[in-house]
């Protein structure tokens, strides 16, 4: 069976989709980012690498949610990592940090590149994006 056939089950999502799937993860990341630092959380055992994996995963999103709009999309994406430093500096045990940013952009890149690289690399005619 050649890998084309062997990957013809998977499903497709469209736009639609990856546009829900975006959505629950920014509300996941809203949720773990103001969450009493107190609590146990999932960690990579570095503040900036948390930052840059939930952004890597919004940016993957995000470029499937509307593909073509990359520049739109992270801009979008980072102002919502600004927001919720903003919100990080109400909360008694969470503080803002200007650098937390520029981890949330490093992820919002790696995660449009690995998008594009997935798309470069599925079949013709199937992109993660078929509405």
């Amino acid at each position: 069976m050649s890998s084309h056939a062997a990957r013809s089950w998977l499903p497709q999502p469209g736009a639609a989709v990856w546009r829900w799937l975006l959505a629950l993860a920014m509300l996941a990341l809203l949720v773990l980012s103001l969450a009493p630092s107190s609590m146990a959380l999932p960690t990579t055992g570095w503040d900036k690498g948390n930052h840059a994996l939930g952004f890597a995963v919004l940016g993957l999103l995000g470029q499937w949610a509307w593909p073509g709009r990359t520049a739109i999309v992270l801009t979008a994406l980072l102002a919502y990592g600004g927001l919720i430093e903003l919100l990080q500096s109400f909360t008694p045990d969470r503080n803002a940090e200007a650098v937390d940013l520029l981890a949330d952009w490093v992820g919002l890149l790696l995660g449009a590149g690995l998008a594009f690289l997935l798309e470069r690399w599925r079949p013709a005619g199937r992109g993660a994006c078929n509405d």
